[in-house]
């Protein structure tokens, strides 16, 4: 072991929502953890998303295994995180002939991945949301939500600190330590520079975990490693005034602007897609945020003459080879590498892909993976365990 605790010491590089997850499962199991981040917590891609609580029906009809995640974490989130979520629903409109021709296969889809669907009329739907387009002519009920995009993974960090793990914020990991075994190259540690007070330093592991999203090829090159990793930015805007207490998606085939979510005081409309090799470096295309406006006002008409407070990008971590053009047509599932298996690198594990919806899932698949790879037998606790308030990080 690498602490003088007989527990196994196990690093976390990230601190977004799926690092403070994988934090909080790792230390329900008995180990110890030390999670780093090189900027404040939540301040990459985990902030930046619209907030959406997914229901899975998104992608109920070319991603399956996406959508019964998401309905399953759904379930989950809502009991372990009560009062985190503005519990809205969602509706899928159609607004044209074509948007209502896939009516019919979107439904089906809803219920075939286990998410609750319910058939609403045009006049219902316009009881329910007075400011969709009254040319809508029909629409689909799902459970979507939406959240704060930060409270929710600090209800994770704040329930780990208190059951003893370590959170370094501002803290980058510029290097891994790596010696050489018998049986091949082993990571033993990261080094870290605090950008706080300028130290460098080195942290030992018995294994260290890649939680960094679209920055996770960068970091598994620190190892030797590659992953197929697609950063995937897309654009949102916010416009002052709430349009909608719903959220509203357009039925038709994933797009641009398709979806509008209500956030507190304002609106939310996204998103846009399309490929990048440096997720800290994003661009807001102009010509992008005009199609939100106009895709979004398809849906509500008013959108169009909405005040902008703000546009933003955020970079997708999904999981695919290099070569999409937009990164639409890869999964939003998530998948969990071990780097011994699949590079002969001992000590190093990634995980990555997924959603904001399905990170505690993302936290179990990893902590499973560590867990055989220490020998130990510890079930999963965060199914039922409930969080602390976001507040209690501060207390």
């Amino acid at each position: 072991m690498s602490q003088a605790s007989s527990a196994p010491h196990v690093v976390v590089v990230g601190g977004g929502g799926t690092g403070a997850a994988v934090a909080h499962d790792l230390v329900l199991r008995g180990m110890s953890i030390t999670l780093v981040e090189r900027g404040e917590l939540t301040s990459g891609t985990t902030g930046r998303h619209h907030g959406l609580l997914h229901s899975g029906a998104r992608y109920a009809v070319k991603d399956r295994e996406s959508a019964v995640e998401c309905i399953e974490e759904n379930r989950i989130l809502r009991r372990i995180a009560p009062g985190s979520f503005e519990l809205n629903d969602g509706l899928f409109v159609a607004i044209t002939p074509e948007d209502e021709a896939c009516e019919p296969l979107f439904f089906e889809s809803c219920l075939a991945s286990g998410v609750p669907a319910r058939r609403v009329t045009r006049e219902e739907a316009l009881r329910m949301e007075p400011n969709l387009n009254p040319a809508l002519r029909c629409a689909v009920q799902v459970p979507d939500g939406t959240m704060d995009a930060m409270r929710l993974p600090l209800r994770f960090f704040a329930t780990a600190r208190r059951n003893g793990a370590t959170i370094k914020p501002f803290t980058e990991a510029v290097a891994m330590t790596i010696v050489q075994n018998p049986g091949g190259r082993c990571v033993t540690g990261v080094a870290v520079q605090d950008h706080m007070n300028g130290r460098r330093y080195e942290i030992g592991a018995d294994i260290v975990v890649n939680a960094t999203g679209p920055w996770g090829e960068k970091i598994a090159r620190l190892a030797g490693v590659d992953v197929p990793i697609q950063p995937s930015p897309g654009i949102l805007v916010a416009v002052r005034g709430r349009y909608c207490n719903m959220v509203i998606n357009r039925l038709h085939e994933s797009g641009d602007g398709d979806i509008v979510l209500p956030q507190r005081e304002l609106s939310v409309i996204g998103t846009s897609s399309w490929v990048t090799d440096d997720p800290d470096h994003l661009a807001v295309p102009a010509n992008h945020v005009e199609e939100m406006f106009r895709q979004g006002s398809a849906m509500i008409p008013a959108i169009r003459s909405a005040q902008t407070r703000a546009t933003w990008s955020a970079a997708r971590p999904l999981i695919g080879e290099r070569g999409a053009s937009t990164g639409r047509e890869l999964s939003r599932t998530f998948k969990c590498f071990d780097h011994a298996a699949e590079d002969g690198v001992e000590g190093f594990v990634t995980i990555s892909g997924g959603k904001a919806t399905t990170l505690r899932a993302m936290a179990e698949a990893t902590a499973d993976v560590i867990c055989r790879k220490l020998g130990i037998e510890s079930p999963c606790r965060t199914r039922e365990y409930p969080l602390l308030a976001h507040t209690d990080y501060y207390a």
